[in-house]
């Protein structure tokens, strides 16, 4: 049996320096692949800083140009907008227009109606009496009769300072006088 326990001891001796070698190997390449992520990161740091300022500005850009697209878009659309409330407006002054000359119309047919009932003359008529004075001036002109004359306006009489004064005062006294006649109680 000593045998047998000397060839295990060489197993598990070899078998220990194996896993060692391999936990060595194992390590070693971990440590490799650690070496190259973190390579790998900064090199993408690296590319991430000068690249970042180029795609940066480039967003800007395109952001730039998606905002005066957007700006072009309502723009045109404002502009469609407003044709369309000045069409509207347009349309309502215009209502607006031919309800208000309606109601005029109306008013003065009204009031037309209303003066031709009451007898005065209205426009037509007044232009045809004026045809008709200038049609008869014209013939007294020409059989040579002398023009015709407006009789002159007499002015009203002045009223005098004094007079009114004198009738108030007469008005007065009569009143009196029939009153103390008409009373039979009045004693004097």
């Amino acid at each position: 049996m000593a045998k047998f326990k000397k060839t295990a001891n060489k197993k598990t001796a070899s078998s220990k320096s194996d896993a060692q070698a391999q936990a060595e190997r194992l390590s070693k390449t971990l440590s490799e692949s650690a070496q190259q992520i973190w390579l790998a990161g900064v090199g993408a740091f690296g590319r991430a800083q000068v690249e970042g300022t180029r795609l940066f500005e480039g967003l800007v850009k395109e952001g730039l140009n998606l905002e005066q697209t957007a700006r072009k878009f309502a723009g045109n659309r404002t502009n469609v907008v407003r044709d369309v409330v000045e069409t509207r407006v347009d349309q309502a002054r215009e209502r607006a227009t031919d309800t208000w000359d309606r109601l005029e119309k109306v008013f003065e047919d009204r009031v037309q109606r209303a003066l031709t009932k009451l007898g005065v003359p209205g426009r037509d008529d007044l232009a045809d009496l004026s045809k008709r004075v200038e049609t008869l001036t014209a013939e007294l002109r020409r059989q040579g009769a002398p023009a015709w004359k407006a009789p002159a306006r007499k002015s009203a009489p002045r009223k005098q300072a004094g007079k009114p004064a004198a009738k108030k005062t007469a008005k007065k006294a009569s009143r009196r006088s029939a009153s103390t006649r008409k009373s039979p109680t009045t004693k004097a």
